[in-house]
């Protein structure tokens, strides 16, 4: 992590587009040349985030999916910004859509259903537990891919996830209605179907109840 004194955080951050803030500061900057400022601040004096910044994290979950084929921002530094207290990553944003930008997209439904139920299928082999997820949080690339963004909160594992595991993080999914609708909407089970069919722990009575519970 790199010391980033407050004159060249000036100077990095003039020009540039304010994307999210709250009652704290600025959150998420695109800067001058298209790129991503990413402020994260400690929530609580005794954290976790003392001894692994948030920061870092999103720069090493980064590093992990590329080395697991997974698209995903392009991180270019990590910034320790004592003057503001804050840690930031600096990275290139993955190209593409949000599935939520889509959804009302005419070609939005069943084959990009059916490529969600393949990909998250894939994240959990590959052991990847991605407890953020939902739809503001996959992108479907311009080459036609999916991959994440926002993944400061994200658990990798070196062997496929465990059904317990699968099963909660459906249940992180759904907790959006417009996601709900949208991937179950109209008694649809293709998101269901292509997961189970890409994936060899989950029985298909076990989704169902998950995902109804959910």
């Amino acid at each position: 992590m790199q010391a980033l004194d407050h004159a060249r955080y000036l100077a990095l951050r003039e020009g540039a587009h304010v994307l999210e803030a709250d009652g704290t500061g600025d959150k998420v900057l695109r800067l001058r040349d298209g790129s991503m400022l990413k402020l994260f601040r400690r929530k609580r004096l005794i954290s976790s985030a003392a001894w692994y910044p948030y920061a870092r994290r999103f720069a090493d979950n980064c590093k992990t999916l590329a080395e697991r084929a997974i698209p995903c921002p392009r991180v270019r530094e990590v910034y320790r910004i004592a003057d503001i207290a804050r840690d930031a990553v600096h990275y290139d944003p993955l190209p593409g859509k949000t599935l939520r930008q889509l959804l009302d997209d005419p070609d939005s439904g069943d084959n990009l259903r059916r490529q969600l139920g393949i990909f998250i299928a894939r994240l959990h082999e590959k052991g990847i537990y991605f407890r953020s997820a939902h739809l503001g949080n996959v992108v479907l690339t311009p080459e036609g891919e999916l991959g994440l963004i926002d993944i400061a909160d994200m658990r990798t594992y070196r062997r496929p996830l465990r059904k317990i595991q699968r099963l909660r993080n459906f249940k992180h999914m759904l907790r959006y209605k417009e996601d709900r609708a949208w991937l179950l909407g109209n008694g649809s089970d293709v998101f269901e179907r292509a997961y189970l069919a890409a994936q060899a722990i989950c029985k298909p009575a076990d989704l169902t109840a998950a995902l109804a519970k959910a």
